[in-house]
């Protein structure tokens, strides 16, 4: 499995960016998907994601900011991105989890840099 994420750059306090993710290789049909950031020297923090019944979550701290959203038929994943605040810069990642036979594998792209800043 390969994830690409492409999207970030740097937007002012109040703007908005999306982020995108494309998953590649063989992956089996129960698989769970998400968006985390990390920001310098701090630890990696989820910040989105789809539960296995499709439903989705968003750290507190982005909900009705950041919508998630995915095209199954594209194998591609989004992160729309509004009201950035300076406390959103971070690298985000791309995240793809499947447990087939009970044992999980975790997959993670190479990230994309938000930088907010005016």
């Amino acid at each position: 499995v390969q994830l690409v994420e492409s999207g970030g750059g740097l937007v002012q306090p109040g703007g908005s960016l999306r982020l995108s993710c494309l998953a590649s290789g063989f992956f089996f049909s129960d698989y769970v998907m998400g968006w985390a950031r990390q920001e310098p020297g701090k630890g990696l923090e989820w910040v989105s994601g789809f539960y296995m019944n499709g439903s989705t979550y968003y750290t507190d701290s982005t909900k009705g900011r950041f919508t998630i959203s995915r095209d199954n038929a594209k194998n591609m994943m989004y992160l729309q991105m509004n009201s950035l605040k300076f406390e959103d810069t971070a690298v985000y990642y791309c995240n793809l989890e499947q447990f087939p036979y009970g044992v999980r594998y975790a997959y993670w792209g190479q990230g994309t840099q938000v930088t907010v800043s005016s």
